[in-house]
This record gives structure tokens, sequence and C-alpha cells, in this order.
């Protein structure tokens, strides 16, 4: 990888490239951090001064770089390099994995992540005693898959101040709610600055070969050691290739957010400054600002019970003065407050202070400030219309409807399956005019962006759908305009160069109604083709990811 200098061309031809400049373009042209053409081969001449470097895309495609709008980035570094317990099918295969990482590295913290007792046969956990044994006395954290809740041995128990008797449910190394944001600030203090630094580069470089080139990191303080926003602004830097150079490794872009609640329109101001001050320009106050949590974990707020947990309806991580407040501070001071809300009665809570606000400051100030919603998995049609009606943006993980809905899956047994088959109405938002961006959320899935497309375009409910091209934008442009970007999303003249190149197969156009026909080939649509991403075809892979001109990842050139 490496940054041009400044001034310098790259033409790219003998492709195909995804503008709307152009539906039929097959050549790009970049000059330093900027689009300067777009266009048939053939054309390239009148363009070319010939000095530029010549990239032969033998009929590989080049689109914008996605946008992941909901990450966590340290988080998924730190996991690459901890134990995987995905694969895990009982609580003796994350005591031998704990037991292996603790041989490997004896007396030293032993983090993992990614069980999920859903999958198992027999859903028993481990008990601290066990994890205690099988670590060998040193600390354990082990993060469920959807990163809301833990085991814990007795040693990170105690440097956390928890309670010995865990959740007192019957799961003694299970921690839940305000024990699991404390359980994870003790695994936060205990990781080393080289490690955490590992961490950041190790997600940002996984971004990048994934073709994304913009995140929205979601930062809390439980979600990061001291200063790791300001840390992840200052390692990844602003996308201006002055900036990137002087031996920096170059490194996709980083729109930070940060969950801490406010009360009124000065402290908002405080906070927005305190952060500039530290040079991090905050997006918004909130992402991960948490109304509720998850279904998985059964935290998520729900109006009726989880069905396999009679009696249970999850929590709520604040009340409704508290939402209120953080909107109505954010709208007076000019900022976009973000919410994380996963639950219907976190939904319909969220949907109450929004029209409360509204109300009180006017329907326009609200709208003014592009307030968004992270999830809102479980979204009726009322609140889709508070949402639409209000401007306020979703940023949606379709890869969650792929992994956890359809017949038996753990939506279904949390819910039942007349809830379940309602979560994640991506079509319902859509034609309501809700903004949409789409993210991974990770770690709790991976940086997979085609794969979101793929998963929004083809929901386990069909009723669900959006187009692949619809799909495909709101994971480029509309992440942008989520975060209230001027950055257009696209390529087209005089655009920012922030691009990928993938190796794909046939390009086809999906049609706006799938009762009609399914794909077209036929270059006379004059919509640009994208990548057949119909269940069971073979994803594209990513050849090249540059922002503003700037090469953050590259395998064209190996």
């Amino acid at each position: 990888m490496h940054a041009p200098e400044h001034g310098a061309r790259r033409l790219y031809r003998g492709g195909a490239v995804y503008s709307p400049a152009d539906p039929f373009a097959t050549a790009m042209l970049v000059e330093g951090g900027t689009v300067a053409w777009v266009g048939p081969d053939e054309a390239a001449g009148a363009w070319t001064r010939g000095d530029e470097e010549v990239v032969e895309l033998d009929g590989a495609l080049v689109t914008p770089a996605f946008v992941d709008a909901h990450v966590h980035l340290t988080e998924t570094g730190l996991r690459t390099a901890g134990v995987d317990l995905s694969a895990a099918r009982s609580a003796d295969d994350v005591l031998s994995a704990v037991a292996a990482a603790a041989r490997a590295r004896p007396g030293e913290l032993v983090t993992g992540a990614g069980w999920d007792e859903s999958r198992w046969a027999v859903p028993d956990l481990p008990t601290r005693a066990q994890l205690d044994a099988a670590a060998g006395g040193a600390p354990v954290h082990l993060s469920r898959t959807d990163g809301h809740s833990a085991l814990v041995s007795t040693g990170l128990a105690a440097r956390a101040g928890l309670p010995a008797a865990g959740t007192g449910d019957g799961q003694d190394a299970l921690v839940r709610g305000a024990q699991h944001q404390t359980a994870l600030a003790a695994r936060w203090a205990a990781l080393s600055p080289a490690a955490a630094d590992a961490a950041r580069r190790t997600a940002l470089r996984a971004a990048a070969a994934a073709g994304i080139g913009t995140v929205h990191e979601m930062s809390a303080a439980a979600f990061g050691p001291p200063g790791d926003l300001a840390a992840l602004v200052a390692l990844a830097g602003t996308g201006v290739p002055a900036d990137r150079a002087a031996g920096r490794e170059p490194l996709p872009e980083v729109v930070p957010y940060h969950a801490q609640a406010v009360t009124d329109a000065d402290e908002a101001r405080a906070v927005l400054d305190a952060f500039a001050a530290d040079g991090v320009v905050l997006a918004g106050l909130g992402g991960d600002l948490s109304v509720d949590g998850s279904l998985g974990s059964r935290t998520a707020a729900l109006s009726q019970d989880y069905a396999d947990a009679p009696g249970t309806r999850g929590s709520l991580h604040l009340d409704a003065d508290a939402v209120r407040a953080h909107l109505r501070a954010c709208t007076a001071a000019g900022a976009q407050a973000a919410f994380h809300a996963i639950g219907d009665a976190a939904l319909d809570l969220l949907a109450g202070a929004l029209r409360a606000v509204a109300d009180e400051l006017g329907a326009a100030a609200v709208a003014a400030r592009g307030h968004r919603v992270e999830h809102a998995v479980a979204a009726g049609a009322d609140v889709v219309a508070v949402l639409a009606a209000l401007g306020v943006g979703v940023s949606a993980q379709p890869a969650f409807d792929a992994a956890w809905g359809g017949p038996g899956g753990l939506y279904e047994r949390r819910l039942g399956p007349a809830r379940a088959a309602a979560l994640h109405p991506f079509a319902a938002m859509a034609a309501a005019g809700v903004p949409l961006a789409l993210g991974s959320d990770t770690p709790v899935t991976p940086f997979d962006p085609w794969g979101a497309v793929r998963a929004a375009a083809f929901p386990h409910r069909e009723e669900h759908a959006v187009s692949v091209r619809a799909a495909f934008l709101a994971h480029t442009r509309g992440g942008h305009r989520l975060a209230g970007r001027a950055h257009p999303g696209v390529l087209r003249p005089g655009a920012p160069a922030t691009y990928a190149v993938w190796s794909a197969g046939d390009l086809i156009v999906q049609a706006p109604d799938r009762r009609l026909s399914g794909w077209s080939t036929d270059a006379r649509s004059g919509t640009p083709g994208l990548p057949d991403l119909s269940p069971g075809a073979p994803a594209p892979r990513c050849l090249r990811t540059a922002v503003d001109g700037v090469l953050v990842h590259d395998a064209l050139s190996r």
C-alpha cells in the first residue's frame, strides 16, 4: 500500500465503472484525490496526458467504496486476537478453548467472543468455578456473539467489583446490563496500549480489505480503553492525502460518534467542545446510546414476554424522560442524536419522545438535525411513520436477519413465529422514505458489505426485501448522508476518488418488481449493472480500495 504523490494520475480501463454519470462507463481517470473523468475506453485518450499510471481492469468492476454505518473497531481487532468461540457448541467446547489459551499465555487475561448458546443442544453455560479451573486462575472475559452479555471468571469479576453471585439466576458466570458494562471496563483496563493500537490497525485493515472506505465508529465509555476514539481518529486520518502521507499507513476514514447522554443544549455543546479539543469532531451524540439491549441476550425491551422466557421482557436502559431530554438537547444544540433501539417497547418509547420534542420545538427543527436510530429491528408501522415524518434515519444490519432470522432461528425462539416475521422491515422503511444506511455492527457480524446488500435484497421474509440497487446505494452514499456528510458517495467527475475495485462475474440489473422478471443483462436499460447477489451466487472479491485517491488496500498489483 502507498499514498500517491499530490496530483498523481491513474487511469483505469477495460472494466466496468458504476457511475450515474455514464451507465456504460468502462474507464475512470483519477487525479490526486478526485475523479477527473468516467466514460468509455475509446474516449480516454482525450483526457490523458501520457504521464498516467494505467491500470488494466481485465473486466473488473469499480464502485464507490462502501460505508459501514455501525462498527466497534477496537473491539473488532481485539476479538481477532482473542479466542474465537463462534464454533463452540457446548460449555465443554468453551472451556476447552479457554484452557488452550491459558496454556499459551499463563496468567494473562483470556479474552474471547462469539459464543451463542442458542445453537447448543444443551444451552447450559459454564460456571465461574469451571472458568477458573480452565484458565488456571487467570481472569477470563468471553463476550456473547451479540456483545450484550459475557461470561466472566472470578478473577475478572473481582477486578470489576462485581458480586460473586453473578446474575443470581443460576448462571453465575453470566453478566448482563450494568454488570456487563462494568466487566467490559475492567477488561479494557487490563489491555496494554500496544495491544489496543494493534487492535485498531487490525480492524481498519480488515475494513479496507472488504472494500470499505469509511466507517461510523460507535464509541462509548465501556467500548474501549480511555482515549480510544481520539486514537482511532488520529490513526485513520481525515481522508486528505496530504494528511495521510509522511510515512503513515493509509487506512479508511473514521466518522466518530460517542454515546453520552446529555440533559440540555449547554451540556451537549460542552461534550462536543471537549471532544473537539481532543481532535475529535463528533458526527453525533449517541450511536450506541442504548435505549435497550439485544434479543439474543434477552435484554431488548419488549411489550410482551419473550417466548422462551415467560415473565421476561428485557429492560430499558434509558427511560422516557432521559430520551426526551437527550433529543431536546441535541436538537437545540444543532447536533445529531443517535440511539440504539431494538425491541418494540424501546422503539415505541423513542417514537413517543420524538413526537414530544417535535411538538415542543417544531417538526422542522427535529427533521433538520437528521437524528438516527441504530438497528430498529422491531420497528412497527407506527414507529416507521414517525421516523419518516421527522426525517430520522436508520442504520440497519441486514446480516442480523441472515444470521438469526428464518424458521427455527434465534428470532423465532425468542419471539415466536408471528413476532419474528415482522422484524427488519427494510421495505416498509424504504417505502415510507426513511433514510437508510447499512452496517455490520462488527464484531457482532463481520465486515461483509456485499453480504449485507444480499441480505437486504433477499431476507428471510420476501415482503421485507428491497432491490439490490437500493441496498447498494444505502451501503454507499446512504452512509455518508446518514452522518450528515457532503460526500456524494458516487463516482462522477469532481467527486472524491473513494472507490473499490472488484473481481465479479456478469453484471445484471434487478427488476424493480420480482413478480415481473428476475434479472436483465441488457445494457439498453440505462441502469448500471451490479454483481449477481442471488442466494448461492459467489460474492465479489475486493482487489483494491482507495480513499480520496489513496490506496488503503491493494491486491490488484500483487
